[in-house]
């Protein structure tokens, strides 16, 4: 494919899809608050995710649009922070809706990141795209008003796709590393209950899943997790022998409330159980390279 746009491209995630994407298209663009400037052959243009600035005209003729934009949940959800968490998503969003409409040749494919957080807290049922029931408290509620705002402007000449990603486990970035640090410290035993299911992925598979959405043109709402939860006594039992450490104390529910607090963030993203399964993969045929755990976590431990 000759071009892709990248909104919002500089993050851990965005990053993770530049190195696997810059071999397979002869031209990557990423919409950044930052300076305009070209690295190697990226290309980097300033936006500032809420208005039309010139950046627009580099939808012109895309392959495929990317949007990442978003402020970070990890922070304590003060009135302001979860305006911004709203606001963030929402207005970047509703800019490149309109964005695509003023195309002349708009994007063929539009893939706009969503969460697998946009699920109830579950222990009994696993939830998928179909059956998979949606709940009503912050963190869902931002996800309904992001995906809403996506869907609900039609792009004639452009598909689109919503991607509920879950947990990505990456050696530079995401969840791996504070995760690792926390073993590294003896304090990686049971994260409160240890009934509460993970569901996770592997940058590698992140990556993968996102190209064979494109190759499939597969569209509407795709779960981007690995194939089978776990629940987070084995997710952290796992990890603890994969970095080769004996002891792992267990932290309960309040003493991880209080420690959310002291680092400014919020235990709700420890604590809830997020049973989620990418039945849509499955069912369009793609293969996992890392849906073991076990075995993600050995490629993700490989020294760099």
């Amino acid at each position: 494919m000759k071009k892709l746009v990248i909104a919002a491209g500089t993050g851990f995630l965005g990053n993770v899809l530049v190195n696997h994407f810059k071999s397979k298209f002869e031209q990557i663009i990423v919409l950044t608050r930052g300076e305009s400037k070209t690295i190697d052959t990226i290309k980097y243009v300033n936006w500032n995710a809420k208005t039309l600035s010139g950046w627009e005209n580099e939808l012109e003729n895309t392959d495929v649009l990317i949007n990442l934009t978003g402020k970070s949940v990890d922070c304590r959800y003060t009135v302001h922070n979860k305006k911004e968490i709203l606001n963030s998503r929402i207005d970047s969003t509703k800019i490149l809706n309109q964005a695509v409409l003023l195309c002349k040749k708009p994007p063929l494919h539009w893939l706009n990141s969503s969460t697998s957080t946009i699920y109830r807290h579950s222990i009994d049922k696993e939830m998928d795209e179909y059956s998979g029931e949606i709940g009503d408290d912050f963190s869902m509620n931002v996800a309904k008003s992001w995906e809403k705002s996506f869907f609900e402007i039609e792009t004639p000449k452009t598909l689109k796709t919503a991607l509920r990603t879950s947990i990505v486990l990456g050696k530079k970035g995401g969840a791996f590393l504070p995760l690792k640090n926390l073993i590294m410290f003896g304090f990686g035993g049971t994260q409160g209950s240890g009934n509460q299911f993970i569901s996770w992925i592997h940058e590698k598979d992140f990556a993968r899943a996102v190209e064979f959405i494109i190759d499939e043109k597969l569209t509407g709402i795709i779960n981007i997790v690995s194939p089978k939860p776990i629940k987070n006594r084995d997710f952290m039992k796992t990890l603890q022998k994969s970095l080769k450490v004996v002891i792992g104390i267990p932290v309960g529910e309040r003493l991880l409330k209080l420690g959310a607090k002291l680092i400014g963030t919020e235990s709700e993203l420890v604590l809830k159980s997020r049973n989620v399964i990418p039945k849509r993969l499955i069912e369009n045929g793609f293969n996992f390279e890392y849906g073991d755990l076990k075995k993600a976590f050995e490629n993700l431990n490989k020294k760099l």
